[in-house]
């Protein structure tokens, strides 16, 4: 695989430890060598059949021409792998010393690309959850379906397009391009994006901690549509370095709803209003330091966010977010990962519209599944201790670049803390209060960044449960 094997890193996700480290027998035979100035020759790299080998140099902390100490190449291998890895385009990544000609060292990249093209069936709950859709008794008639086409590395350059075609109990369609290396220097990117969603039912009001939805088939005098919105979206990419990116999204906006869900909630909008169209500009910028973004042990990682949402009287939003996850390892499979997220709002006399915030998407607690909590100020923490179990491949597809399916098996513990802050919207329980829960659980991590999550969590209300997540970014 390397001409000389003196030096050896391997990606093979989600496997960690010591893939990266120089077997003692062969450290032990060039001791010259490891305390020996070298410049990196030749960087040769085999296995991308579409990806450009510019995306995958762009990553690595050396290029040719650097002068290099072996000892220090250990650490730059690892650090390469890590990025390579986490541009989610390839299965499998294996850094070598391809040779030595004299005091000048050339490099082996070989990688196993995934597959870039779905063309999947999509079939989902609307809820935001499985176990919002549990209390609608598993509904079928509340599921989304449609076609789903993601091209991923549509160029070989890591951009992506994606077509949504979803129909059901809502109709959405997606389309979208975003391409993150435009110029030659690798550092400024672009996207656009149209997006039309018409719901047949939405969240009009929060109740008892809980989402109150309004139904166009429940309601005589409601239209088609409970809600359409119709938005255009430009976005600009800014990548300095390794580990900083920033974004730039400016996006417009045009809502209606209907009638019914003013009589529902008249300040689901400002001043009672049933249509909307308001400009949105959001910056975010993220440093990245972890060894595996969908699931990080170790590393930090730093993302804030500005939005100013509006113009008027009629939406009128600044919200700053932030959000840090630090893994910690403590001992040999033993980790300790921090999360934490944060968000304001401005002022704080915010529509329904403005207000959603814990038991969204990533943003919830442990323990609080069922609940929603609206606010303008909030933030949580979740703090996990995880043992790795097992680590194991699975043999798949023998020959090709998905020849195994890689399993990493965790047990953990975890305890939560939260508060989320609403000036107006009293009627809830859990607002304006310190949350706190705690459970423990299984973590199944697989290719394509598949998370599965199995809990048993126990809240502040004395309210325990099973709960099942999965993470991934299809």
């Amino acid at each position: 695989m390397a001409g000389n094997g003196q030096l050896q890193a391997q990606v093979n996700p989600p496997v960690r430890d010591s893939s990266a480290v120089i077997p003692a027998p062969l450290v032990d035979s060039v001791p010259q060598r490891i305390q020996t100035p070298f410049i990196v020759g030749d960087i040769y790299i085999k296995g991308n059949r579409i990806t450009k080998s510019y995306i995958i140099t762009r990553e690595l902390p050396f290029q040719k021409g650097d002068t290099v100490y072996m000892s220090d190449l250990v650490l730059a291998f690892v650090h390469a792998k890590e990025r390579i890895y986490n541009t989610r385009l390839f299965n499998d990544v294996v850094i070598a010393v391809h040779g030595f000609r004299g005091y000048t060292v050339d490099i082996e990249i070989q990688v196993k690309e995934r597959w870039y093209i779905f063309p999947l069936p999509y079939v989902r709950p609307v809820d935001r959850n499985f176990t919002a859709w549990a209390e609608q008794n598993y509904s079928l008639k509340r599921l989304d379906f449609g076609v789903k086409y993601s091209h991923y590395n549509f160029t070989g350059r890591n951009d992506y397009v994606r077509v949504w075609l979803i129909t059901g109990y809502s109709n959405q369609i997606e389309l979208a391009y975003d391409q993150p290396y435009a110029d030659k220097t690798l550092k400024h990117g672009f996207g656009v994006g149209f997006f039309y969603t018409g719901l047949k039912e939405i969240n009009a009001i929060t109740i008892n901690n809980q989402q109150f939805f309004v139904n166009s088939d429940t309601i005589p005098y409601a239209g088609k549509y409970m809600r359409e919105q119709l938005a255009f979206s430009l976005r600009y990419y800014y990548r300095p370095a390794m580990r900083t990116r920033h974004s730039f999204r400016l996006g417009f906006n045009r809502l209606n709803i209907d009638s019914a869900v003013t009589v529902t909630n008249p300040n689901y909008f400002s001043h009672n209003k049933t249509q909307i169209f308001y400009p949105e500009l959001t910056y975010v910028l993220n440093y990245n330091n972890v060894d595996y973004v969908p699931y990080p042990l170790k590393g930090f990682l730093f993302e804030t966010g500005f939005t100013r949402r509006g113009i008027n009287a009629d939406m009128n939003l600044w919200q700053l977010t932030l959000k840090t996850n630090e893994g910690i390892p403590l001992a040999r499979k033993l980790y300790f990962v921090s999360q934490n997220m944060g968000t304001i709002r401005v002022p704080f006399n915010q529509p329904f519209y403005n207000t959603p915030l814990m038991g969204y998407g990533d943003y919830y607690m442990h323990g609080f599944e069922k609940y929603v909590i609206d606010g303008v100020v909030g933030g949580l923490a979740r703090n996990s201790l995880l043992r790795e179990l097992f680590n194991f491949k699975i043999p798949f597809l023998h020959g090709t670049s998905h020849d195994v399916i890689p399993v990493r098996i965790y047990a953990k513990t975890y305890f939560d803390v939260g508060y989320v802050y609403n000036k107006y919207f009293r009627d809830n329980s859990l607002v304006n209060q310190f949350l706190y829960s705690g459970g423990a659980g299984i973590d199944i991590v697989t290719f394509y960044d598949f998370v599965f999550r199995f809990e048993y969590s126990v809240n502040q209300r004395g309210e325990k449960g099973f709960y099942f997540h999965i993470r991934n970014d299809f």
